[in-house]
């Protein structure tokens, strides 16, 4: 997600077509197009620009609706709603063929990935290797981090861990987001899918949180070229 604003002026986007299988939009302002995945307009009166990146999360309904505080929700407009794609969308685009391919990888091409740009370096976790996981710590240049597993089994976070504690998988005992998830052998304190302590010596603290997004693999490698793979 991007803030809309560059070059002093509040910009409005529409769909201009797909550049590599990945969303391309073009602003009325200035008639520039930006690519989706990097916020970077690459033709136009704002070539070389970059919209600043807005912190966002990607949760599964039911887990979002267990978040504290006032929500809303976007709902689909009923004269659209032959427009909109169904619910198997997802199963349906890993048959779709893409234009382009990175073989030798370890990765198909419409493998899902939660990619992470961090701390001067690229990774990419196979989102099968989460979902078995629940937990997996992992430094990027040399700063440690966890790629924890959400209460939902679908949802992926990461943060910024302490250093010189290891950390794993509590049972799920259900799927509310204050559920604990993993605890530190540090202190023994139980984590949360906010990377919040809820019960132990280090109750109240929080991690910080990583940025990271959904991806498939061939469209996080082509915007990412020096990524590496998680492979422990």
């Amino acid at each position: 997600m991007w803030k809309r604003t560059a070059g002093g002026l509040t910009l409005t986007f529409h769909l201009a077509g797909i550049n590599n299988q990945n969303f391309l939009m073009r602003d009325d302002q200035t008639g520039t197009f930006w690519q989706q995945i990097s916020g970077r307009a690459i033709a136009g009166p704002l070539a070389g620009s970059q919209l600043e990146f807005f912190a966002s999360d990607e949760l599964s309904f039911g887990l979002w609706r267990t978040q504290p505080g006032t929500k809303t929700v976007l709902e689909p407009v009923a004269k659209y709603a032959n427009d909109y794609e169904t619910k198997d969308w997802d199963i349906r685009m890993e048959k779709v063929k893409t234009v382009l391919d990175f073989p030798n990888t370890g990765l198909r091409s419409r493998d899902l990935i939660f990619g992470v740009d961090a701390f001067g370096v690229s990774r990419a976790y196979p989102v099968k290797r989460i979902r078995a996981a629940k937990l997996i710590q992992d430094r990027l240049n040399g700063t440690p981090v966890l790629v924890v597993l959400g209460p939902d089994g679908k949802s992926v976070r990461v943060f910024q861990a302490r250093d010189g504690s290891d950390y794993f998988a509590l049972p799920q005992a259900t799927a509310e987001m204050n559920a604990p998830l993993f605890m530190d052998s540090a202190t023994g304190s139980a984590w949360n899918f906010e990377g919040c302590v809820i019960s132990g010596a280090l109750q109240g603290q929080c991690l910080k949180t990583v940025p990271g997004l959904n991806d498939y693999w061939f469209d996080w490698r082509n915007y990412h070229p020096q990524t590496t793979i998680f492979r422990h």
